[in-house]
Order: C-alpha cells, then sequence, then structure tokens
C-alpha cells in the first residue's frame, strides 16, 4: 500500500490498520496519524463505529468524531465475514502495526491472531487494548474505562471525603491506555530497527491507570495506609488547592519553601513567610488546615482575576478553572497552536483540539478532514489488487 502522498510528520510511511472502536485502540491510532502516519480504520457496514453518534451530533455526525478520526481513511468490512478478514490478511501483511480493542479472543476466533498475522508479516507490531490484559483470571471480562479506572485506584480518590466518588469528567482510563499503547508502539518500532521483527504490545486499561497512582501502592505496603479522597486538595502536599473568590474558585500550589514563602507575603502573612517551623513540606502538612484557611479568607474577599493579578506578580503558580469558552478565547491555546480549525465532509467548521507534543523539527499536522463511513473503501481495495468487479460483488454479499 503506497501511502498518502500528503503525509509528512516524524512517522510518514508507517502504515497502521485500526480495528478498534470507540476511545481507546482509535486514540492511539489518532496520536499515530496526527504524526505522518497512514492510518486506515476498519469500520462495519451500515453504523461505522459508534463514536460517531456520541454526544453532540451535526447532520446526524457526532463533532467528537472530527477531533477522533482526523488524518485517517475509512473502510467499511463486515469482519463476521470470511472474505472481509482475508482482505484484513491482506492489509495486515503489508502493514506496520495493527491496532485493536476489543474484548480477549475475538481475534482469535476470526482467525486473525497475532500468530497468524504475523507469519505473513513478522514485522507487524500489534497493539491490544483491553480491559484487564491478554492474560490473568479477569481478561474474559467485559472491560470499559469506567471499570478501569475504579480497578485502578483513580476512582476512589475522587470527590470529597465520606460521598460518593466522582468520575473525572472525561474518559481518562481510556485515553490513559491509548498514550501507554502509543509508547508501546513507539518501543517495537525502535527494537525492530535492530531485531527485524515485531512484537505484541498489551495494555489493560486498569493498568494504564494504576501506573499513574504515584505513591498509592508504596505508602500502603511501607505503612499500611489507604489514601482516601481529599476533594481538591493535594494530600500530603501543602499548600495546594481550591479556594474561594467572590466570582469563582482559584488553583493555588505553594507547595515549595521559596513559592510558601512569597505566597505568604502576598496576603499578608508576613510572621509566617519567616517562620522557620513552617519549612520543609512535611512541617507545613502538619498545619494544612490552619494555611489552608488563612487563603481562602485572602482570596474569598477578592475576585479571581486579581487573586491571579497578585499571584502571577509574585511567581506562585495559580490558575482559574477552565471551561470550553475560556479554553476558545485564551491567547495562550492560540498562540501554542492548541485551538486548530477544521470543516467537515458537510462543510461545517469546527475548533478542534491541537497536536501535542510539539516537535521542533518534525511537527505533527492535520491533513485530512475526519472520513464519512467507508469513504476510502474502493481506493484501499484497488491498492491490494481488488477489482471494481470484485467490489460489487462483495457489496452484493455485504461483505463491504
Amino acid at each position: 500500500m503506497p501511502s498518502d502522498a500528503t503525509s509528512t510528520g516524524p512517522l510518514a510511511g508507517l502504515k497502521v490498520l485500526e480495528m478498534g472502536q470507540l476511545i481507546a485502540g482509535p486514540f492511539a491510532a489518532k496520536t499515530l496519524a496526527d504524526f505522518g502516519a497512514e492510518v486506515i480504520k476498519i469500520e462495519p457496514p451500515g453504523s461505522g463505529d459508534p463514536l460517531r453518534q456520541w454526544r453532540l451530533l451535526h447532520n446526524g455526525t457526532s463533532v467528537w468524531w472530527q477531533v477522533q478520526s482526523r488524518n485517517k481513511k475509512s473502510l467499511v468490512l463486515d469482519l463476521k465475514q470470511p472474505e472481509a478478514r482475508a482482505i484484513v490478511k491482506t492489509l495486515a501483511a503489508e502493514c506496520d502495526v495493527l491496532i485493536e480493542n476489543f474484548k480477549p479472543g475475538v481475534m482469535e476466533a476470526w482467525g486473525l491472531s497475532y500468530e497468524e498475522l504475523s507469519a505473513l508479516n513478522p514485522k507487524l507490531i500489534m497493539l491490544r487494548i483491553s480491559g484487564y490484559g491478554q492474560t490473568g483470571p479477569y481478561k474474559d471480562r467485559p472491560g470499559f474505562g469506567v471499570v478501569a479506572e475504579a480497578m485502578g485506584g483513580l476512582r476512589y480518590l475522587t470527590g470529597e471525603p465520606g460521598r460518593v466518588p466522582v468520575r473525572v469528567g472525561v474518559s481518562i482510563g481510556d485515553t490513559l491506555a491509548s498514550l501507554h499503547g502509543v509508547i508501546g508502539i513507539l518501543m517495537a518500532l525502535h527494537h525492530r530497527q535492530a531485531s527485524g521483527k515485531g512484537q505484541v504490545v498489551d495494555v489493560a486499561l486498569y493498568e494504564a491507570v494504576f501506573n499513574c497512582m504515584e505513591s498509592l501502592l508504596p505508602e500502603y505496603s511501607a505503612f499500611g495506609t489507604v489514601r482516601e479522597a481529599a476533594g481538591s486538595a493535594l494530600p500530603g502536599i501543602a499548600p495546594s488547592n481550591a479556594y474561594p473568590c467572590t466570582d469563582g474558585w482559584v488553583l493555588v500550589a505553594g507547595n515549595g519553601d521559596s513559592i510558601f514563602t512569597r505566597l505568604m507575603r502576598t496576603i499578608g502573612r508576613h510572621d509566617w513567610a519567616e517562620d522557620p517551623s513552617l519549612v520543609g513540606n512535611a512541617a507545613r502538612v502538619k498545619r494544612v488546615d490552619e494555611i489552608d484557611a488563612t487563603i481562602g479568607a485572602w482570596t474569598q474577599t477578592r475576585t479571581v482575576t486579581d487573586v491571579l493579578s497578585a499571584l502571577n506578580a509574585a511567581q506562585v503558580p495559580a490558575g482559574r478553572l477552565y471551561t470550553a469558552r475560556d479554553i476558545a478565547e485564551d491567547p495562550h491555546y492560540r498562540a501554542r497552536g492548541m485551538v486548530e480549525k477544521v470543516t467537515s465532509a458537510d462543510g461545517l467548521t469546527v475548533e478542534v483540539p491541537g497536536i501535542v507534543p510539539k516537535l521542533s523539527a518534525t511537527p505533527g499536522r492535520i491533513t485530512r478532514r475526519a472520513p464519512t463511513l467507508g469513504e476510502d473503501t474502493s481506493a484501499i481495495l484497488r491498492e491490494i489488487g481488488i477489482t471494481p468487479e470484485q467490489e460489487a460483488r462483495l457489496r452484493e454479499r455485504g461483505v463491504l
């Protein structure tokens, strides 16, 4: 399969077959596509990826789709049919990476196991994202990001003490798994340069969450301490919290000796700024309630803008709570290229998140809008030698 002639970036020439749906697998593929990889997304005929219908729609298609599937091509295949799976094998034989996020065992049942595909293409790297991983006693359980966030330890810590745990607000478990998957793919590609062989990258949603849980396990192991929910505070780090203003909230992180000193001077507590008993995080943690109350008493008589103006001048890390409107109107987002415009197939111009990370020599780019369902099917089939007549017969049988 020739690469897209417009592809640029550090991953130009990399060929990726995406068989996932919704969030985890597709986000990983989107990240690769942003940096130049050619991504062919396989979708079921008729409905396509369910994400096309998630949240707010424009002319029947989610505007989220314009983010998740930018820079990709869409190929419709009914994977329940043998002819469709034969096409997958042909594509996999020419691809560098295959991404799937089905329940473990599905690919094997379809005759698309890594063993079978790598026999056709020993250099193939397969990213497999699932709730619990490809092995272990829980591997056959269905798993979504929300469940992974709970098992990974995150959900227990969100919310106010003694109240029902709340979700982060986005599908963070899926996204963390996606990013771990991308890291795994890049490491596997590096290994392949030396060995000439591909491998499986096995990412479990709950493990991706657990990997970000900081001191949770060692604190339990060493001290028997079970970390509890702490609302907006950062437990064991002082001061770091959300504080009320007359028109909203501010986040203040004064958890460093020199920062704390500047913060105390700014709020008029020069005595605490010079107090040796408040030097060091451990000392401040012992008095965190008193410190938080004092900072809150200062902020609650001022507007968010006034508080931020004072703290920014004092070089104290602080920020407001951003809404979607705040993001869209913020000049720093614009200056960093983090708000970009795309035009959908039906003519809607919509702003979408820019590309992360920023590479100085080979930055990522948005080169293609998100595809309509099956938009690239015919072109992809031609590239692997399927004639228009053969395609017509496949369509008649519902394979496409």
